[in-house]
């Protein structure tokens, strides 16, 4: 068994992260979750992986929960700690690993936020006089795909059938179908965009690439003038999925379109969905 610091550890398995081309968002919450753990073990007195038992990694969660950590909060620390570990079995700095023996918090997902009618139409009349945002929201809207990815969207991804969406963040390729709101929408868009030699579909006005984060913030901006509460940009996608279901859209179909690696993550939308219409492979409208 070889000998290595937590710190150590630590900065090795962010580097293995990386060359998994594990997403931006998991390297960094990984990363976070165990930096703790390394300070609240730096705390006892504790700097060398194998010194680290059960007791130690319980203590390290109960301080998480009296710090305010949710149940759900500490369970996906629990959850790095053990991706963690894992890390560390298979190079050979441990031979037990302890985070089999702690317990997961107990706690209930919360439903998704599904957008009434009354609410996405609200949304749509707060930005119809800013093209590009109307765009953008018509689209997760319209077409369910995730904010990182209509970020990444390129002149050259339009097609005649819809929008190639490149892989991303181990999500591989596909094409979602646009239909004529969202088209429509689109176009309005493209016929005011800067004219500049950056390929991205959404830009700024200076022509660098529209953001994530300022993305998510001006979607947000909308939410409050549409007066919607308690809604995040992900429950476009959410309100997507479920409008579908509720229209007999083919789970299967519908997973693809979504780029769900796993068929369960689309079924899992089903006990949102009180009265299923019959199977289409048709897409409707929002």
């Amino acid at each position: 068994m070889k000998q290595v610091s937590v710190r150590d550890a630590h900065k090795e398995f962010t580097d293995f992260l990386r060359e998994k081309k594990h997403s931006s968002a998991t390297i960094l919450a990984y990363g976070k979750d165990i930096d703790q753990l390394a300070s609240f073990l730096g705390e006892m007195q504790k700097h060398q992986v194998h010194e680290i038992n059960k007791d130690d990694l319980q203590a390290f969660l109960a301080k998480m929960t009296e710090k305010g950590y949710t149940p759900k909060s500490v369970s996906r620390k629990l959850n790095s700690t053990r991706t963690f570990y894992r890390f560390l079995k298979v190079n050979e700095y441990i031979t037990d690993d302890p985070s089999l023996l702690v317990s997961h918090p107990h706690y209930e997902l919360a439903a998704p936020r599904i957008l009434k009618p009354t609410e996405y139409r609200a949304l749509r009349d707060a930005s119809k006089n800013d093209p590009r945002m109307y765009a953008v929201i018509e689209l997760l809207l319209q077409t369910g795909i995730r904010i990182g990815e209509l970020a990444m969207l390129k002149l050259e991804d339009m097609r005649d059938d819809g929008l190639l969406i490149r892989p991303f963040e181990k999500h591989e390729e596909r094409v979602v179908p646009l239909n004529k709101p969202a088209r429509e929408a689109l176009n309005r868009y493209l016929k005011v965009r800067p004219q500049v030699e950056n390929n991205h579909i959404f830009i700024t006005k200076s022509g660098k690439p529209f953001l994530v984060r300022n993305i998510r913030t001006a979607i947000e901006r909308y939410f409050r003038l549409a007066g919607i509460e308690d809604a995040k940009v992900n429950d476009l996608r959410h309100t997507f999925v479920v409008h579908h279901l509720k229209h007999g859209v083919s789970l299967v179909l519908l997973s693809k379109i979504l780029g769900h690696k796993r068929l369960s993550t689309t079924e899992r939308y089903l006990e949102y969905v009180t009265d299923r219409g019959k199977d289409t492979s048709v897409l409707s409208e929002l």
